[in-house]
C-alpha cells in the first residue's frame, strides 16, 4: 500500500536525537471500556507508520498504545514508561490525523500533526 493511512504517527526519540525505529504501535477504537483494534505496525527507519492500514477511519475515540518499554529495553536502556497510550478524537473522517511522539526515556510530549 503505498498511500497513507488516515492516522499516521512519527516518533522522535529525543535522547539519542534520532528517529525511533523499530517501535511497536497500534490503533484501538475504544468505546466505553471496549478497546477494538483497528491496525498493528512497526515504525519505520524514519520513525513512522505511515501505510498500515486503507480502511476508512470512523468518528469517535480513538487510542495509540506505542510500545515503548519493550523498544528501550531492547537497547539495554530503562525507561520509566512501560508503554505510551494517546487518545484523540476523529471528529471529521475524510480528515487526516497525525499524532506524532516525542520520546525519552523519563517522559514524552505529543500534539496534533499535519
Amino acid at each position: 500500500m503505498s498511500q497513507k493511512s488516515p492516522v499516521t504517527t512519527h516518533i522522535l526519540d529525543l535522547g539519542s536525537g534520532t528517529p525511533a525505529a523499530g517501535v511497536n504501535v497500534a490503533l484501538y477504537r475504544i468505546n466505553g471500556q471496549n478497546e477494538t483494534p483497528v491496525a498493528q505496525g512497526t515504525t519505520d527507519g524514519d520513525g513512522r507508520v505511515m501505510s498500515w492500514f486503507d480502511t476508512p477511519i470512523a468518528t469517535g475515540h480513538y487510542r495509540l498504545r506505542f510500545a515503548t518499554g519493550e523498544w528501550y529495553q531492547s537497547r539495554g536502556l530503562d525507561t520509566f514508561f512501560p508503554e505510551v497510550c494517546l487518545d484523540f478524537q476523529v471528529s471529521d473522517p475524510d480528515t487526516h490525523y497525525h499524532v506524532p511522539l516525542l520520546l525519552n526515556q523519563w517522559g514524552f510530549s505529543t500534539y496534533r500533526g499535519s
